[in-house]
């Protein structure tokens, strides 16, 4: 019994020293390499990438206009105040126009006597005018009867005459009694006088005939008072009109729809002329103004679709057309302004507020993309890692668009749902034994 015991005894030894032995010769086979490289992955897609610039911008109302008058005055009345909106054609101030009230008064009574004085003298010159040829009429009258008197002045000192030498003929034969003789002979004188007379009193007559033709000149005179009569009325109804537009030009309008962003003069102040008294703004649409760098013109043109942001609005998204691109640079820079007529419901967007502006560039749909941040570059090129058997695999790729986020890559072995790496450690290479993070640990191969 003693000597079996001792046999089992022996036995169990060789066991344990055979399993000591052989649990010695499998740890020898299965040394310990370096530990996994924790990454992070992705997957290749497909999507739309595009691409962009940004552009710095500011919102400018439609239409902004400083409002004066060009006329001066005392400040009657403001009838508006900052923040009111105010409609087209709606008053807004007025100066105080009691001065010029009293001018177009007295102006206007001017061109009532003006316009009587004309009166009277379109009446007066025709009756001057007949007056004038009726006296010529009469004055040449006159001289043909002056001439008639003296032919028939002449043909009595022609018949008193013949009288006269008869009788001197007869007395001296005693025909003729020398009282007919000395009655002949006063005759005779008498028709040398009379005929004297007569031919004296025709130039006289014509002289009057040369007065009365010299004063037919007056029509032209009395013309000439007509039209500076109606010089004068005219004078003095412009002056009505002067005075009128004076008076208009004291109450100032609203030339367009708009809000009240400034009042600058209260009642009671002067105003110069064209001194400020409200500014208005048109903000029911608005520009959105961006400067356009050189290099960037060949993508901002009429027609080309943006959207923009404002830390002003945080979380708010406006989208647009550009309407127009200036075709010269602003001054003392190489940049264009470019400007979206954008639509403004409720005022959101006030003037000088600054946005962001974002113009794409080019756009590929339906392309491979990856997170950018899987991308990389060696000295072949660029790159990613993708994720084979447990271990970092390295592809070459070729880029297409990047943006921020995205990349888009062309090559073998990328194609879309293939796993890439996006955090890279610095110890990774190609064929480096990684984790992903948030997978299984991996167990190993069985034997």
């Amino acid at each position: 019994m003693k000597g079996v015991m001792q046999v089992r005894t022996i036995a169990s030894l060789v066991v344990i020293a055979v399993v000591v032995a052989g649990c010695g010769g499998g740890a020898k086979k299965a040394p310990q390499g370096p530990p996994p490289l924790a990454v992070d992955v992705s997957h290749v897609t497909q999507s739309t990438i595009a691409t962009s610039i940004t552009l710095d911008g500011q919102v400018a109302p439609l239409q902004e206009s400083t409002l004066s008058t060009p006329e001066s005055g005392t400040v009657s009345a403001v009838y508006v105040n900052e923040g009111d909106r105010v409609g087209k054609g709606e008053l807004l101030a007025k100066l105080d126009d009691a001065q010029l009230r009293a001018q177009l008064a007295a102006t206007v009574a001017t061109v009532q006597q003006s316009q009587a004085r004309l009166q009277g003298s379109n009446v007066a010159a025709p009756i001057a005018s007949q007056q004038y040829s009726s006296a010529v009429t009469t004055a040449e009258q006159a001289v043909q009867q002056a001439k008639n008197r003296v032919a028939t002045d002449e043909a009595a000192l022609k018949n008193a005459t013949l009288v006269y030498q008869s009788n001197q003929q007869l007395v001296a034969q005693g025909y003729v009694a020398q009282t007919a003789m000395a009655q002949a002979r006063s005759n005779y004188v008498a028709a040398i006088q009379e005929l004297n007379n007569a031919r004296q009193a025709v130039p006289a007559a014509q002289a009057v005939v040369t007065t009365a033709q010299s004063n037919t000149r007056n029509s032209g005179v009395d013309q000439a008072t007509i039209s500076a009569n109606k010089a004068a009325l005219a004078q003095a109804q412009a002056n009505v009109s002067l005075l009128q537009t004076q008076i208009a030009q004291t109450a100032l309008y609203a030339p367009f729809a708009g809000v009240v962003t400034q009042r600058l003069l209260d009642p009671g102040a002067f105003a110069g002329p064209n001194a400020p008294i409200v500014r208005l703004s048109q903000l029911d649409t608005v520009y959105v103004n961006a400067n356009v760098p050189d290099e960037a013109l060949a993508y901002v043109h009429a027609g080309t679709p943006a959207h923009f942001t404002s830390q002003s609005l945080p979380g708010k998204r406006f989208s647009g057309v550009i309407s127009d691109v200036n075709a010269t640079p602003t001054t003392g820079t190489l940049s264009y302004r470019a400007r979206i007529r954008q639509a403004n419901p409720g005022n959101v967007l006030r003037g000088g507020m600054l946005v962001s502006l974002v113009v794409e560039k080019q756009r590929h749909a339906k392309t491979t993309v990856v997170p950018r941040t899987a991308l990389f570059t060696s000295d072949s090129g660029s790159n990613v890692y993708t994720v084979v058997d447990g271990k970092a695999k390295m592809l070459p790729v070729t880029v297409g668009l990047e943006t921020d986020t995205l990349a888009e890559l062309h090559g073998n072995g990328v194609n879309v749902g293939t796993v890439v790496i996006t955090t890279r450690p610095d110890a990774l290479q190609d064929g480096s034994v990684v984790a992903v993070a948030g997978a299984p640990a991996r167990e190993p191969a069985a034997k």
